[in-house]
């Protein structure tokens, strides 16, 4: 069985627009395989680009990953679906602004 095979799929992401106040751009929750759901998932701009940052928890003067793929595939996947997500989100708000003109 490929690795490709093994990954359980994202099978709904859900954004919420913060608007460009900051470096999060968006926050929301990814549901694995319609069984598991990750709430926190952020998007982030940086100097080289988008990315996508998992839910994060203090500890002391450091943060660390409340949930995380375990696997560079995996994240990948969740990557890609949510960054996906983040343009369609994009997409429909600049199709409305259009046509509320």
């Amino acid at each position: 069985m490929s690795t490709q095979e093994r990954l359980i799929p994202i099978t709904n992401v859900q954004l919420h627009d913060l608007g460009k106040d900051g470096p999060t751009r968006a926050i929301g929750s990814v549901t694995i395989g319609g069984a598991f759901v990750v709430h926190g998932v952020r998007v982030v701009e940086s100097e080289k680009g988008l990315f996508v940052a998992m839910p994060q928890r203090k500890e002391g003067d450091r943060y660390r990953d409340v949930a995380h793929p375990v696997t560079a595939e995996m994240r990948t996947l969740v990557s890609h679906a949510v960054l996906e997500e983040c343009e369609r989100l994009k997409t429909r708000e600049r199709t409305e602004q259009t046509r509320d003109r």
